[in-house]
């Protein structure tokens, strides 16, 4: 995708956030016209109180390793049986299945990450490479990061430097020899990926903490994000395939609202963030479980084979 379509898209991203904001000014005096179901607001937080801590929101698309901090903020815990196993990856015959899984095993090495370096995150960051040589990729963009993290495996810091700067080559490459495609159906499914572990190792239905449900929630911009960027890539019908059911999901994020306080929110267009002391939101509880459903059944199609 060309600079012009994405600052476009970003523009229009843009628009709808105001949109919300613009709403929520309009609407805090009628107390009587939004009942919050969850909140991440404290009790005194204002615009006009200082100093608090803020609550940061992607809204552009993320990178496995921007999900990776995602998952550290939220506190998820450890649990590898809801990863896709590697031992699935020689099954991925197809190119669109090749691409959707790249993206899915690289959330789920920034996930892995996060509990350590040991041999199971370097199974992974294998998988990858090998995987993605099936897109037509140069060895060594794969390669040379995996024998410089096998060197530096002590260093976290260094890996994510590594894991973000070989996602960044492997999809300029794409873009160059014009098969965005590709990269677009990487995207897709490590978000697909993020938002299923999110759902079903963070989110508790007996015992919702609004925090989580803040970040499931916000997944709203950052889906509109990703269905606006598939639009560049509708000549590949998995895309398209693949963009309808996003679509049906969406329908379930624009059943809620969610609020910020006036005068609260900061947009960060350098980062692609979104910063406040919290938020209201109208999600419900069966709103949640349709979509952890929705995105569970969706991700055990993409890494069957």
């Amino acid at each position: 995708m060309n600079s012009l379509s994405m600052k476009v898209n970003i523009y229009l991203l843009l628009t709808f956030v105001f949109l919300i904001t613009f709403s929520c000014r309009k609407k805090a005096p009628e107390k009587i016209s939004f009942t919050p179901v969850f909140s991440t607001l404290s009790e005194n937080s204002s615009a006009d109180t200082g100093p608090e801590t803020k609550y940061e929101t992607y809204y552009g698309l993320l990178t496995p390793v921007e999900i990776c901090s995602i998952f550290n903020r939220l506190g998820v815990p450890y649990n590898n049986a809801a990863l896709n196993p590697v031992s699935n990856s020689d099954l991925y015959m197809s190119m669109a299945k090749a691409a959707v899984n790249t993206g899915i095993y690289g959330v789920d090495f920034g996930y892995l990450k996060m509990f350590g370096l040991g041999q199971e995150v370097i199974n992974y960051m294998v998988t990858i490479r090998r995987i993605s040589g099936k897109l037509g990729i140069p060895d060594y963009l794969m390669l040379n990061p995996l024998k410089q993290i096998e060197s530096d495996i002590a260093d976290p810091d260094t890996v994510t430097a590594l894991m973000e700067k070989a996602f960044s080559d492997l999809e300029n490459h794409l873009m160059r020899n014009e098969r965005e495609s590709i990269a677009g159906l990487m995207l897709m499914g490590g978000w697909v990926e993020a938002m299923f572990i999110a759902t079903q190792l963070a989110y508790d239905h007996e015992n919702p903490d609004p925090v989580v449900i803040q970040k499931i929630a916000e997944q709203k911009y950052t889906l509109k994000s990703l269905l606006s960027f598939m639009k560049n890539y509708y000549d590949d019908p998995v895309v398209v395939y693949y963009t309808k059911k996003l679509k049906f999901l969406n329908n379930y994020f624009d059943s809620f609202d969610i609020f910020f306080k006036p005068g609260d929110l900061e947009i960060d267009t350098l980062k692609k963030v979104l910063r406040s002391s919290g938020a209201d939101m109208t999600i419900t509880l069966p709103t949640l479980d349709i979509i952890k459903d929705y995105v569970a059944k969706l991700r055990t199609e993409m890494v069957s084979p």
